[in-house]
C-alpha cells in the first residue's frame, strides 16, 4: 500500500512538473522576429477564441498555455486591430489587448428601440467613414439583399424584403441595441452585425414564428407599430390585439405611426390632412376601404423584443380602440367607439392643465 502511494504520488510529481514545464514553455515568445504584423479582435470576441487566433496566426507557441493563464486571470479584451510580433510573449500581447493600445480604434454605437433605419444611418453617418446616403444605398442594394436571404442564418429574412414598394427593406430587421464595431467597419460588415444579432434575439422565438398564421414580416411589422403606439408591455399586448381585431373585422388600422413614415415625416410632427390621404403603401389612416384589415406593406421602424414578443401573444381581450394620454403615456382601451370618443374628448388639453 506504502509503495502504491509513492508511485502515486511520484505521477502526480511529474504529471505537475510537466505541466508546468509546459506552461512556461508556452508562454515565451515564439521567436525573435520583431516583424510587426496585423492582429485584429473584432467585437465580442472571447478570451478563449483570442488564444486560438493567435496561435493561428504563428504569433504565439500554444493557446492551451495562454488558455491556462487566462482561466485564472481576469483580463477584459478590447476590440481592435492591434500590431504585435512573434517576439513578444502572449502575456506581452495580452498586455497590449487589455490596454487598448490599437492601431485601428473601436466605436461603441447604440441604436434606439423604434428608431427608424433613417435615424440609424445617421447614427453610423457620424461615427463612421461613409455617409448616410452610402449606408442606405446598401440597405437597398437588391443583388446584396439576395446574397443575405441564401443565409442560413437569416431564416427570419423572406423575399417579402424584395418588394419594390418599400421605402427600406431591411426596416425592422436590425435588432436595436448597443453594439462595439471597428473604426474601419463598412455598412456591409455593419449590417450583417447587426442581422447576426436579431438572428441570437429571434432564434429562440423561432418556433413562435412559425406557429403563428402571420408571416414574420407580418408580425414585425406590427411590432414596429406597437413599439411607438405604446409603452408597457401590457399596452403593447392590448394594442396588439386591437390591431388584430380590427384587421380581424376589415377596418382600417388607422395608427398615425403609419402615416408619419408614409408621409416620411418626423413622429410628433404636424401630419396635415393631405399626408393622412396620401395613397402610400404605409398609411393606414387612408378612409377609401384601400388598406381596411391590413397590415402596411412592411414595418416602419425597428422594434424592441417586448414589442415583437406582443405582437407574436396579443392579450385576449375584445377591445376595438385606445388613446394615450400623450402627456403621460397612459394608454385607455375601449371596445365601443363612444366609450373611444369620450375619453378623447375628456383627454383634449389636459397638457396644458398639468
Amino acid at each position: 500500500m506504502k509503495k502504491l502511494l509513492i508511485i502515486s504520488c511520484v505521477i502526480l510529481i511529474l504529471f505537475i512538473g510537466c505541466v508546468a514545464g509546459f506552461y512556461v514553455w508556452g508562454i515565451g515568445a515564439k521567436n525573435t522576429s520583431e516583424e510587426l504584423v496585423s492582429f485584429v479582435i473584432e467585437p465580442g470576441t472571447t478570451k478563449m477564441v483570442v488564444a486560438k487566433n493567435l496561435e493561428n496566426a504563428g504569433l504565439i507557441r500554444s493557446q492551451y498555455a495562454l488558455d491556462i493563464y487566462l482561466f485564472f486571470k481576469q483580463a477584459n479584451i478590447q476590440a481592435g486591430e492591434y500590431e504585435v510580433s512573434a517576439s513578444m510573449t502572449p502575456l506581452q500581447m495580452l498586455e497590449k489587448f487589455v490596454n487598448g493600445d490599437v492601431k485601428i480604434q473601436s466605436v461603441t454605437v447604440t441604436l434606439l428601440e423604434g428608431q427608424r433605419i433613417t435615424d440609424y444611418a445617421e447614427t453610423f453617418a457620424k461615427n463612421f467613414d461613409f455617409t448616410k446616403q452610402e449606408f442606405l444605398n446598401q440597405v437597398n442594394n437588391v443583388d446584396y439583399l439576395n446574397k443575405l436571404l441564401i443565409k442560413e442564418d437569416y431564416w427570419f429574412l423572406t423575399s417579402d424584403i424584395l418588394n419594390t414598394d418599400l421605402y427600406y427593406p431591411l426596416e425592422g430587421y436590425l435588432f436595436p441595441d448597443t453594439y462595439e464595431f471597428l473604426e474601419t467597419a463598412t455598412p456591409k460588415e455593419i449590417i450583417e452585425t447587426l442581422l447576426d444579432h436579431t438572428n441570437t434575439k429571434l432564434t429562440p422565438l423561432k418556433s413562435t414564428f412559425e406557429e403563428s398564421s402571420r408571416s414574420v414580416h407580418e408580425i414585425l411589422t406590427l411590432a414596429s407599430i406597437v413599439e411607438n403606439e405604446a409603452i408597457t408591455t401590457e399596452d403593447r399586448e392590448k394594442a396588439s390585439q386591437v390591431f388584430y381585431k380590427r384587421m380581424e373585422i376589415g377596418m382600417p388600422l388607422q395608427s398615425d405611426i403609419t402615416s408619419y413614415y408614409g408621409a416620411r415625416k418626423e413622429l410628433g410632427s404636424e401630419l396635415t390632412s393631405s399626408d393622412l390621404n396620401n395613397r402610400n403603401p404605409y398609411n393606414t389612416r387612408l378612409t377609401d376601404g384601400t388598406m381596411n384589415g391590413k397590415l402596411p406593406i412592411g414595418p416602419v421602424s425597428n422594434p424592441s423584443l417586448d414589442a415583437i414578443t406582443a405582437a407574436l401573444s396579443p392579450t385576449e381581450t375584445n377591445y376595438i380602440y385606445f388613446v394615450a394620454n400623450v402627456c403621460t403615456g397612459e394608454v385607455f382601451f375601449f371596445e365601443t367607439w363612444q366609450e373611444f370618443y369620450n375619453k378623447v374628448i375628456e383627454l383634449q388639453g389636459v397638457c396644458d392643465k398639468n
